[in-house]
């Protein structure tokens, strides 16, 4: 999830047929399912597309509607990786995709983790190393590269759920009637290479700024706690949330994500501006979050490079 930005259509659209070529029609698809409506919107294009889906839901995390969407789910605690292969086994599941958050604050450092999802010996393996082993490393990247090696080891392709929904990436473009202000146009380019540090650093992949100031760096509490922070410690407001994927992003786990939800809340901690990274970031619910910034009076842009984001906004006002 890497520093060649896919800013067209058509470039995804063929990244998303090179992978279904390796899908056989009509063959099953596994669906690792996180928090939001990512994962639903995967299961509903996978369905349309005549790929049964086989979902192991995440328990606390994962949303009811995919009982619905999905041709079987087992709900499942995360640790349980020994019964997530067995059951994509039984279902004659050769690709999988994970889409939805996972709260990792909640899942590692919560004191009842190992009741709600109890490991098994599967997920001791494969952790190990990086939770208790002599160079632990519990970073994202990691966990995630220790996960995708224990489903390949088992047979299995773990598959970018971005190359099978392609138009849930924002395009470049100025996405709201409302422009951002010069004053936010230059908070944008400054907090965008910091943002850009913070997720090659592994530490999140968002930031707020105001005035050339960082206000809140997203770590391991998310999105949504930055801006609630942001709104604590900004009470002027104004303030821009830069959203950007990591530099050499591995586009199978880990992508930046907004929704309606994200408006709404930037909104109500005081927020003016969303700067994100086009072709790297999932935008849920395109029609419904962009009418809800206008309705809102937010400035929502999505932007290749800060460094042309003057060029790039030009570009998109004149071809709307």
């Amino acid at each position: 999830m890497r520093n060649a930005v896919h800013n067209t259509s058509e470039s995804r659209s063929h990244d998303c047929e090179s992978i279904l070529r390796d899908v056989p029609e009509g063959a099953p698809v596994g669906l690792i399912a996180g928090w939001g409506r990512f994962p639903i919107c995967v299961a509903e294009k996978l369905k349309a597309l005549g790929h049964p889906v086989h979902c192991v839901a995440i328990t606390g995390h994962a949303g009811e509607e995919l009982n619905d969407i999905c041709e079987s789910v087992l709900w499942s605690g995360v640790g349980r990786f020994g019964g997530h292969l067995r059951y994509f086994k039984r279902n004659d599941v050769a690709h999988v995709t994970m889409a939805g958050k996972l709260f990792k604050s909640d899942l590692l450092y919560s004191g009842s983790v190992w009741i709600r999802h109890t490991p098994d010996w599967t997920c001791i393996k494969t952790f190990w190393p990086c939770l208790f082993g002599a160079r632990r490393d519990a970073r994202d990247d990691r966990l995630l590269g220790a996960v995708i090696d224990t489903y390949e080891n088992h047979a299995m392709k773990i598959c970018s759920a971005t190359d099978l929904a392609p138009e849930l990436l924002a395009k470049t473009g100025q996405l709201t009637r409302r422009k951002p202000s010069s004053a936010i146009q230059s908070d944008i380019s400054s907090g965008w290479q910091i943002a850009k540090t913070m997720g090659g650093l592994d530490i999140g992949q968002a930031i707020t700024i105001k005035d050339g100031t960082i206000i809140a760096v997203e770590a391991i509490e998310g999105t949504d706690a930055c801006i609630a922070r942001t709104g604590e410690l900004c009470r002027r407001g104004g303030w821009t949330l830069v959203k950007v994927s990591k530099p050499d992003q591995d586009m199978r786990f880990d992508v930046p994500t907004i929704g309606p939800q994200t408006i709404q809340r930037v909104h109500e901690a005081g927020g003016a501006a969303i700067a994100i990274e086009a072709g790297k970031t999932i935008l849920l619910d395109s029609e419904e979050t962009i009418q809800l910034a206008d309705r809102l009076g937010i400035a929502l842009v999505a932007v290749a490079s800060a460094d042309t984001m003057e060029d790039q906004l030009s570009s998109s006002r004149k071809a709307a």
